[in-house]
């Protein structure tokens, strides 16, 4: 089975792993380096709790990634031998108590572990992981398992019975590519990119501790002791500048919820791009031989493992389901 996947970020490259596992010939196709997207500038916060107050498909899926992550690390660090900086440190949240109680009684009825504490709620089973580790364990994971990757070439239009499957895991830029189905044009779900800015410190490691979260601000220590700050929500388009302003402003929130933060300058600002929609695009387009694996707006990095695994499991069944005949190997 020869599969095309367009997008290599951390989904269409974990989607390339896990279909190359299973013996697919995959060519994974980005108009940039590897990674060099919203996966590389994120930040790595796994933490399901905090992003979700009540029922919806966003946590449904949150919850079950954050159970596969441990296992999910463990296979590729075991595969390729590359150390990857993942660690249940925990989270503590701030929040009124009110607001607290009514939070922790949802999520603990839903299967989520968390404890009310003065402050807010506190997570234990909340993690981080270093996305570029994580990004370079991929890419030679793929390499090692002969998937085709062509970076710095964009994907401007497909034709979908040219393979078995396409996958469209572009993020922000996956409705921008023309996708066709024995010549007719597939409907592609609207995404749009939400600009975030982020900074870090270099600190001593263990500094922190767990990491701290009050609305949109968010700070966590990875192992080596950098340490990241974010974020903003911003609809501007495709623009990726940095904006000094905007980072003084996070520096300032974050020095709020850690002040040791207030005496160091930090090392790093930068942006990233999220695909906003609605609710994540992980589906076959009904009729076609073509998967959908984007929009997954602030949690794209939390549900990469459990996006691989149905992307991977269903693209299998994509000929059958589509009327096409599985190409000869």
């Amino acid at each position: 089975m020869r599969v095309f996947i367009a997008g290599a970020g951390l989904i269409g490259s974990a989607i390339a792993w896990r279909l190359a596992q299973r013996g697919a010939r995959v060519t994974v196709a980005d108009a940039g380096r590897f990674g060099s997207g919203a996966s590389s500038a994120g930040a790595g916060m796994l933490s399901p709790g905090g992003e979700f107050d009540k029922p919806s498909v966003w946590f449904d899926l949150g919850l079950e990634a954050m159970r596969m992550y441990p296992s999910f690390v463990e296979e590729l660090r075991a595969e390729t031998g590359i150390p990857i900086d993942f660690a249940r440190c925990g989270c503590l949240h701030f929040a009124d108590p009110e607001q607290a109680r009514a939070r922790a009684e949802f999520q603990c009825a839903r299967g989520l572990g968390v404890e009310l504490r003065p402050e807010g709620l506190f997570y234990p089973e909340d993690a981080f992981v270093d996305p570029a580790d994580l990004l370079r364990a991929l890419r030679r994971a793929c390499e090692s398992r002969n998937v085709a990757l062509v970076e710095n070439q964009p994907v401007n239009r497909i034709e979908s019975t040219d393979h078995d499957a396409a996958v469209i895991a572009a993020g922000a830029w996956s409705s921008q590519i023309a996708v066709t189905h024995r010549g007719a044009p597939v409907a592609m779900p609207p995404v749009k990119p939400i600009k975030g800015h982020l900074i870090g410190f270099d600190l001593e490691p263990g500094l922190l501790g767990a990491m701290l979260r009050r609305g949109h601000t968010y700070i966590l220590q990875r192992s080596n002791g950098f340490t990241v700050a974010g974020s903003t929500e911003e609809d501007a388009g495709f623009n990726t500048e940095v904006n000094a302003e905007t980072c003084k402003e996070i520096h300032r929130r974050a020095a709020d919820l850690f002040p040791p933060l207030a005496a160091v300058e930090p090392a790093k600002c930068w942006t990233g791009l999220r695909p906003y929609a609605p609710e994540p695009h992980i589906r076959r387009v009904e009729g076609t031989n073509v998967w959908l694996a984007y929009g997954h707006f602030r949690n794209g990095i939390l549900l990469t493992p459990l996006t691989a695994r149905i992307s991977s499991e269903i693209c299998g069944a994509i000929p059958r389901f589509a009327g096409l005949k599985p190409r000869a190997d």
